[in-house]
């Protein structure tokens, strides 16, 4: 079975990409970092951490990078360990609202990503399929996230979707192939 080194885990909420990202990680190394990119600004917010927080066994050390992720995936990346980067939507959302320049930022990430010296499993939600957003903030989130999306998927070798629970691996694929008849 083959193996890889960068893995994107994406999918819609509560599709189980957090718990599929987690149970990939876990048996790719028993040293584990668990970079969250959550700010917990409200009771609901605190209530979903503590959730992800209780499913993580004592193995996993934490580091909480809610704008500095392409400097903790850097300082994290080992070939001894795996690094497990829970959500790449909450990072990008920390962005924009701190009127940071996403496209720098996402060429930060990555070259971190592209150069991380040990595995690395990363989770985001695809926001994509829904209805288009009312407001001008929701509509650029939102294409900024399906770039993102896009960006970080090529620099990984191996990208598994997530629906109603079920991991479906996107990539590596087979080619596309199309027969005009």
């Amino acid at each position: 079975m083959p193996t890889y080194r960068r893995a994107l885990v994406l999918g819609g909420a509560r599709s189980g990409k957090s718990r599929t990202a987690q149970n990939l990680a876990e048996s790719a190394s028993a040293s584990r970092v668990y970079i969250a990119t959550a700010q917990s600004f409200d009771e609901e917010m605190r209530q979903r951490i503590a959730h992800h927080q209780s499913e993580r066994n004592g193995q996993w050390r934490t580091r909480e990078a809610p704008l500095a992720l392409t400097e903790a995936i850097r300082a994290e990346a080992n070939p001894s360990r795996v690094v497990l980067v829970d959500c790449l939507t909450l990072w990008l959302s920390n962005i924009l609202l701190a009127e940071h320049d996403v496209n720098r930022e996402t060429e930060r990430l990555i070259e971190a990503i592209r150069e991380a010296a040990g595995p690395l499993v990363l989770v985001s939600n695809e926001v994509g399929q829904g209805i288009v957003p009312s407001t001008p903030l929701g509509r650029t989130f939102r294409d900024a996230q399906g770039r993102l999306n896009q960006r970080v998927a090529e620099a990984c070798e191996a990208v598994v979707f997530m629906a109603a629970g079920c991991p479906l691996l996107v990539k590596p694929a087979a080619p596309l192939q199309v027969t005009l008849a």
